[in-house]
C-alpha cells in the first residue's frame, strides 16, 4: 500500500454484523432490547476512528431483498436460515449510531455490500488512493492488490498481497477460482462436491488456473476427478457467484465520501436508550447534553421505546448498615417480613461447606440498601458483634420463607452452610451465577466481580484485594468490621441489581429462561440434598490398595532406571526430555510452547507404541495419580461427623451443560481398568443397605437417532437390537449373527468417534488400522446412515451462520472459534458443535430425571437416597427391602425425562459396592 496518501477505510458492515452478533456474548437492556452485536459493531468502528483519525471511513452494508445473484442462481442462499429476530432488531439502532457519527453510510439496491466495497475499491486503485478493507469475510481476499489491503479488526489481521498468499497458499487473482472450486454450503454456491481447501488450493498450484484446470480435467484420478468432471458446467457459474463486481453504477465515488461532524447529542441519547453507561459518561464529560429525541438519527426508521426508569449503576444515595445490635437486627428483621425479594451473601472461613463456619451475613431488599451482619470477626479492637444463634433466630423467618425469592452467587453453597446451622434456605429463585452460566456458558468465569463489571459497570474489589497475599495475607475474620461490612453489603446489594438485568436477558434470548427455569434452579435443592447425603467408603480396601500401588509405582521406577540405564526423576519434565530425546534418541512428535521436545502425555502415548521408556511413564504416571488423588486423599476427605465424603457438584463449570464434581472429584475414576474399578469397590452403603446404580444405554448415540432422525439408526434402537452390531452388519454387509468382535469393535468406534468428530486419521490410529480404510468404513457408514451426514453438514452450517448450537430443550453453547482463520481452532470449534447438542441433551435429561427421581423420594414411603451423578449414571443407597420399588420408579422416571423418537433404555444394577452396582 502507497503510505504517501491517507487510506480510504471501506467497512464491511455486513460482515461485522454477524461476527459480532455470533462471536460476543448477547447483552440486553432493561427493556430487553438486544444490543451484543450494536456493541460489537460500534466498538469495531471506534477503533478504526481511533487509528485512522485522518482518513475517509465509510460503512457499507447489504440492501434489503433479492440482488442481481438470485437473478442468476435462483437457489443463491436459498440454505440460509432467517435472520434471527435477536439480530435484525439490531440493525437500525446500528444505522442510527453510523449516521449520528457522521460516517458516510453505503446501502445499494440490487447488489451486495461486497459489491460496493469492490467497486469502490476498484476506482481508488484506479485514482491511486490507498485502500483498506476492514472485514472478517475471506472472499474480500481476491480485491487485495498494491493499492488494496484487508484487516479484520476483530482478530487484528492484516492481509496484503503476501499475506494472502501465506494464508491461502495462491494468490489474490486466484481468489475466486479456489472459491468456485470449493463452492460455499452457506451461500448455496455449487462447486465440486469433495473438493475443499486442500484440493481447491492443490489443483490451482499445480495447473496454474482454473481455466488449465479445466482443459486437463480428464487427467485427474480418482473421486475427485469424477466430480471436477461431472460438474464443469456448474464451475462457470459458481465462478460468476463468487466474483465481486468491481463496476457497480455507483451515484458517487471515493472522493465524494467525506465524515459530517458527529451529533453528539444524538449519539448521547442513543447511547442512553441502548444502555451504554460507559460511552454515556464519555460524552457527558465532554459537557455534551442529550437532544430531545432521535427521530433524526434514525432517519425514519422504528424508533427505538424509551428506557424505563432504571436503577442507576451506583444509586447516589447507596447507604450500607453494620447491623451489631439487638435494635437494629430486630428492626431488619421487621424490615425483611415485608420483603419479597431479598439477596444474601453468607461469608464464612473458606473451609468444606460442611465444616465452613459463618463470619457474617449480609443482605439486601432493595437496590442500593444493604445491610452486614458481623458474627465472627476475630481482630483485636473488635467491635462488640452479635451472637451467631441470635442472628439466625431472628433471620429465620425471612430465610426459610418460601415466598421470599432468594438472589444469591451460588446459592446452594449458602443453603449448605445455614443447613449446618439448622435453617432451610427456602425460595431460592434467583442464582446469578447459574443465570450468567445459562446465558452464556463459555463466555468467562461466572464470578461475582466479572457479572459486575459486564452488566453493572461496576468494580467489585477482589476479595484477595482486601485479604491480601503470602505471609501478610489475612482471614476474612481478620478484617476490620467496617471494611468487611462495606465489601460483603456491596455484594449483596449488587447482586440484588444484577438478577433483574440477567432475568430479562434470559427472557430475551431464545428458549434460555425455560432452561434455566426448568433445568438449573430446580437442580439446586436436588444437588444440596445429595450432596448432603453423601457416601460412605472403606478406609481399609483403599488403604490396601494404596500399598499395592506403592509397591507397583517402585518397580516401575526401577524398571524406567533400568531402561534408562541411570536414575532420574520421572515426574521432572527436563529429564525426561534429556533420557528420551538425547539419551535414548526417540522421535520428536511435539513441542512446548518454548519450543523444547514435549513429554505430554498424548506425546508418550504414541511413543509407547514403539518404545518400551514411555510405555513404563505412561502406566507410572496413571497409576501414581490413582494414588495421590484417590487411594491417599479419599480418607481425609471423610467428614468427622458424618463419616461420608461430600463432593461439591457444580453446575457452572461444564461448557455443555454437564455437572463436575469437586473436593473430591468422584466423577473421574477410571471404570474401564482394574486399578479404576478397585477404587468404586471402597464406595459403600450403611449397614443392611445396597447401592443401586441406574445408567443411560448409549444415550449420546440415541439423541443421534432422534437429532438426525436416520431411519437405520432409528430402526436399530426402536427394534432393541445392538446398535453397534447392527453397525458392523451395515458397513461390513453381513448379516448380525455374522458380525465378529473385531468389526462390532469397529462399528463402536466408528458410533462413538463421529459423534465426536473423529476423523478417519483418528480412527485409524485408535483400530490401528490403515488411514485409507479408516476413510471407507467411515464413507461406508454414512452411505448406510445418510441422516447422520446431513445432520452433521447442517450443523457446521447452522453453527457458522449462527455462531452456536442448541440442546433439544434449547440450552445453547456458543462457539468463538468456530470462524477462526487458524484451521485448527476452526476444526475443533466444528467437532464441538457436532458433539455438544447429544452431550448437552444428556445432560439436561439426566437433569431433568434427577429433578422427577428427588420429587418422587421426597414423599415416596421409602429408606432410599440419591447419592452421585456421573455423567449418565445416577447411584443410590437403599434398603434391600426397598430395592424393586426403588429400581422401578427410577427406571420409570428416567426413561420418561424426554420424548425423543427411540427410547430411552436404562440399565440398573445393585451390589455391596459401587463396583458391584455398576
Amino acid at each position: 500500500m502507497n503510505d504517501n496518501k491517507k487510506p480510504l477505510v471501506l467497512v464491511d458492515g455486513s460482515s461485522y454484523l454477524f461476527r459480532a452478533f455470533h462471536a460476543l456474548p448477547p447483552l440486553t437492556t432493561t427493556r430487553g432490547q438486544q444490543t451484543g452485536a450494536v456493541k460489537g459493531v460500534i466498538n469495531m468502528i471506534r477503533a478504526l476512528i481511533k487509528e485512522y483519525s485522518d482518513s475517509c471511513i465509510a460503512v457499507v452494508f447489504d440492501a434489503k431483498g433479492k440482488t442481481f445473484r438470485d437473478d442468476i442462481y435462483p437457489e443463491y442462499k436459498a440454505n440460509r436460515p432467517p435472520m434471527p429476530t435477536e439480530l435484525s432488531s439490531q440493525i437500525e439502532p446500528i444505522l442510527a449510531l453510523i449516521r449520528a457519527m457522521g460516517l458516510p453510510l453505503l446501502i445499494v439496491d440490487d447488489v451486495e455490500a461486497d459489491d460496493v466495497i469492490g467497486t469502490l475499491a476498484q476506482q481508488a486503485w484506479e485514482q491511486k488512493i490507498p485502500t483498506l478493507i476492514s472485514t472478517g469475510d475471506k472472499d474480500m481476499a481476491q480485491l487485495v492488490n498494491d493499492h488494496v489491503t484487508l484487516l479484520n479488526t476483530m482478530s487484528n489481521e492484516r492481509l496484503d498481497r503476501e499475506g494472502v498468499i501465506a494464508k491461502f497458499g495462491i494468490p489474490p487473482e486466484r481468489i475466486v477460482e479456489y472459491l468456485a472450486l470449493m463452492g460455499d454450503s452457506v451461500d448455496n454456491i455449487p462447486g465440486v462436491p469433495g473438493v475443499g481447501p486442500k484440493t481447491a488450493v492443490k489443483w490451482l498450484q499445480e495447473y496454474g488456473s482454473l481455466a488449465n484446470l479445466i482443459a486437463q480435467a480428464e487427467t485427474i484420478k480418482g473421486k475427485a476427478g469424477e466430480n471436477l468432471r461431472a460438474n464443469l458446467k456448474e464451475l462457470a457459474l459458481s465462478e460468476r457467484l463468487a466474483t465481486i463486481k468491481l463496476d457497480v453504477a455507483l451515484d458517487f465515488g471515493p472522493g465524494d465520501l467525506k465524515h459530517t461532524n458527529a451529533d453528539k447529542s444524538t449519539l448521547l441519547a442513543l447511547y442512553k436508550t441502548l444502555e451504554f453507561k460507559a460511552w454515556v459518561k464519555e460524552l457527558e464529560s465532554e459537557g455534551i447534553q442529550e437532544a430531545g429525541g432521535v427521530e433524526a438519527a434514525t432517519n425514519g426508521a422504528p424508533q427505538l421505546a424509551p428506557a424505563p426508569e432504571a436503577e442507576p449503576a451506583a444509586p447516589v444515595d447507596v447507604r450500607y448498615d453494620i447491623v451489631n445490635t439487638s435494635e437494629a437486627l430486630q428492626a431488619l428483621a421487621l424490615t425483611l417480613a415485608k420483603c419479597k425479594q431479598l439477596a444474601v451473601v453468607v461469608e464464612t472461613d473458606g473451609a468444606h461447606y460442611k465444616l465452613a463456619h459463618i463470619i457474617g451475613i449480609s443482605l439486601c431488599h432493595e437496590a442500593g440498601r444493604a445491610a452486614y451482619i458481623p458474627i465472627a470477626h476475630d481482630m483485636l479492637g473488635a467491635e462488640a458483634q452479635l451472637p451467631l444463634q441470635t442472628v439466625l433466630d431472628a433471620l429465620k423467618p425471612a430465610l426459610e420463607a418460601q415466598a421470599v425469592f432468594k438472589v444469591g452467587h451460588d446459592l446452594k453453597h449458602a443453603s449448605h452452610v445455614l443447613l449446618n446451622h439448622g435453617i432451610r434456605l427456602r425460595g431460592r429463585r434467583y442464582d446469578v451465577m447459574l443465570q450468567s452460566y445459562v446465558l452464556n456458558s463459555v463466555a468467562h468465569k461466572h464470578t461475582l466481580e466479572r457479572l459486575c463489571k459486564e452488566h453493572l459497570e461496576l468494580d467489585l474489589p477482589l476479595l484477595d484485594e482486601l485479604l491480601g497475599k503470602g505471609r501478610n495475607k489475612l482471614a476474612f475474620a481478620q478484617l476490620e468490621i467496617a471494611r468487611a461490612g462495606a465489601w460483603s453489603a456491596s455484594c449483596a446489594d449488587y447482586l440484588f441489581r444484577l438478577q433483574r438485568i440477567l432475568t430479562q436477558r434470559l427472557k430475551e434470548t431464545g428458549q434460555l429462561a425455560e432452561v434455566y427455569r426448568y433445568f438449573e434452579i430446580p437442580l439446586v435443592p436436588v444437588l444440596t440434598r445429595i450432596e448432603e447425603n453423601g457416601i460412605r467408603i472403606d478406609v481399609d480396601v483403599l488403604g490396601k490398595h494404596s500399598q499395592e500401588l506403592a509397591k507397583r509405582l517402585q518397580e516401575l521406577e526401577r524398571e524406567a532406571f533400568t531402561m534408562a540405564g541411570e536414575e532420574f526423576n520421572l515426574g521432572s519434565p527436563a529429564q525426561l526430555q534429556k533420557i528420551l530425546y538425547e539419551k535414548l534418541g526417540c522421535p520428536v512428535l511435539g513441542k512446548t510452547a518454548t519450543g523444547q521436545p514435549s513429554t505430554a502425555e498424548s506425546v508418550l502415548q504414541e511413543l509407547a507404541e514403539t518404545y518400551p521408556l514411555p510405555r513404563v511413564i505412561v502406566e507410572h504416571r496413571g497409576l501414581s495419580k490413582l494414588k495421590s488423588t484417590y487411594t491417599d486423599k479419599l480418607p481425609l476427605e471423610i467428614h468427622p461427623e458424618t463419616k461420608r465424603i461430600h463432593s461439591n457438584f457444580q453446575q457452572a463449570v461444564a461448557a455443555t451443560g454437564r455437572l463436575s464434581s469437586t473436593e473430591p472429584n468422584l466423577q473421574n475414576i477410571p471404570i474401564r481398568n482394574e486399578e479404576g474399578r478397585r477404587i468404586r469397590q471402597a464406595f459403600i452403603p450403611d449397614s443392611g443397605k445396597l447401592l443401586m446404580s441406574a445408567d443411560y444405554s448409549q444415550v449420546e448415540l440415541r439423541i443421534m437417532a432422534h437429532l438426525s432422525r436416520d431411519k437405520g439408526l432409528v430402526t436399530a434402537f426402536a427394534e432393541g437390537l445392538d446398535v453397534h452390531r447392527a453397525t458392523a452388519a451395515e458397513i461390513f454387509g453381513c448379516s448380525l449373527e455374522a458380525v465378529s468382535s473385531d468389526q462390532r469393535r469397529s462399528a463402536k468406534a466408528i458410533n462413538f468417534g463421529l459423534i465426536y468428530g473423529m476423523s478417519a486419521f483418528g480412527l485409524a490410529k485408535q483400530l490401528a488400522i490403515g488411514r485409507a480404510e479408516a476413510q471407507e468404513y467411515v464413507e461406508r457408514y454414512f452411505e448406510r446412515y445418510p441422516g447422520v451426514r446431513e445432520y452433521m453438514e447442517n450443523t457446521r452450517t447452522q453453527a457458522n451462520e449462527l455462531g452456536y448450537v442448541e440442546t433439544l430443550f434449547g440450552r445453547r453453547l456458543y462457539l468463538p472459534d468456530i470462524r477462526a482463520s487458524n484451521q485448527n481452532l476452526r476444526k475443533a470449534a466444528e467437532r464441538t458443535a457436532i458433539n455438544a447438542p447429544m452431550q448437552g441433551t444428556a445432560a439436561d435429561i439426566i437433569k431433568q430425571a434427577m429433578i422427577a427421581i428427588d420429587q418422587w423420594l421426597k414423599v415416596a414411603d421409602l429408606d432410599a437416597k440419591m447419592v452421585l451423578q456421573v455423567h449418565d449414571e445416577l447411584v443410590f443407597e437403599v434398603a434391600e427391602k426397598d430395592l424393586t420399588l426403588l429400581k422401578d420408579g427410577v427406571r420409570y422416571r428416567m426413561a420418561s425425562a424426554a420424548a425423543l423418537a427411540v427410547p430411552l433404555v436404562v440399565d440398573i444394577g445393585q451390589g455391596y459396592n459401587w463396583d458391584q452396582a455398576h
